[in-house]
């Protein structure tokens, strides 16, 4: 079960199913306003089912993911969009390798509130062109939540290396990435950009140590990718390497960060791309301080900084809590 400190006193609950429970915890946990993600069983007819009757589709429950929020920080339509990123929506058998109704996709609403908001959301992504096949999936009214065994909760957390090996096994990872990935116009980039914010995000450029715009840049606030403007880096993370280069701690949000091996210039390097935007931010390096000894070196040329107090007017006012508790 994992679990996210929230200032706001709300609370609310959101259920999806989306294929394997796995996959459905870390698109959410990190989010501000998130105060727990629970996998579990819902939307069948038998009390306290164990995951191998689940998996027998004799229960008529699917898994799924319980989110506990608080709707002043992170507000239910935004957990929509989110959820739809994670599956394939045209799919009514199950997800990707996983067949069966227990790995069939349902939003379960628990409020009619919820149920507007996620009739309009899917409606909206049926409209939208993005997938060929009509959106199958059930918005349903929620269920009684049968919380999983507890080797099941934070999986990906318990075993990295085995999750990532599922992720990509089910197809699931080029399923989002074929769909939900940027569709990159390098002649329109190239109008949008500066020349070295193109060389560096579309050609895997390095700026000049101690050139760009924020190497030394103390201000409050978030970086994001310059392309594609998902949430990247905090300020309250970022720190003094005394290399040139903006470095940070650790990513505001490590869903939205790729790492690939990098072999050139004759060396062994851990790249750094944003997930979304497919930009080349920079490297990832083990010299930083303790306790995660991680140094994000970044290229200035490839984020845009939004100041604390614009994040509202920017949409990204679901960060603003990070630096309020520190007033």
């Amino acid at each position: 079960m994992s679990h996210n400190e929230s200032d706001g006193s709300k609370r609310e609950i959101a259920t999806f199913a989306g294929g394997c429970f796995w996959c459905m915890v870390s698109p959410f946990e990190e989010m501000p306003g998130i105060v727990s993600v629970t996998s579990g069983y819902t939307g069948g007819h038998t009390e306290n089912p164990t995951y191998k009757e689940v998996c027998s589709d004799t229960t008529g429950h699917t898994e799924a993911v319980q989110i506990v929020f608080d709707p002043d920080v992170f507000p239910y339509e935004k957990l929509l969009d989110i959820y739809w990123q994670q599956i394939d929506p045209t799919d009514a058998g199950g997800q990707f390798h996983d067949r069966g109704s227990s790995y069939r996709t349902a939003i379960f609403y628990h409020t009619e509130e919820q149920r507007l908001l996620a009739e309009a959301s899917k409606e909206r992504l049926a409209q939208s062109g993005r997938f060929a096949q009509p959106i199958v999936t059930p918005i349903l009214p929620a269920a009684t939540f049968y919380p999983a065994e507890e080797y099941h909760q934070d999986y990906h957390v318990k075993q990295p290396l085995r999750y990532k090996m599922y992720r990509k096994g089910s197809g699931r990872d080029a399923f989002i990435e074929k769909h939900w990935s940027v569709k990159k116009d390098l002649n329109a980039l190239k109008s949008k950009l500066t020349p070295i914010q193109y060389e560096i995000t579309q050609k895997n450029g390095t700026e000049r140590p101690f050139t760009g715009e924020y190497w030394n840049h103390d201000q409050e606030g978030i970086y994001v990718d310059v392309v594609s403007g998902e949430p990247l880096f905090s300020s309250l993370d970022k720190y003094d390497a005394g290399c040139g280069w903006p470095s940070f701690t650790k990513p505001l949000l490590s869903n939205h960060i790729k790492e690939k091996t990098d072999l050139s210039h004759m060396m062994v390097r851990t790249e750094v791309r944003s997930k979304e935007g497919d930009s080349h931010l920079g490297h990832l390096f083990h010299d930083g301080p303790a306790p995660g000894g991680l140094r994000y070196c970044i290229n200035s040329a490839a984020l845009r900084f939004i100041a604390k107090e614009d994040l509202e007017k920017e949409g990204y006012g679901e960060f603003r809590h990070l630096f309020e508790r520190r007033s």
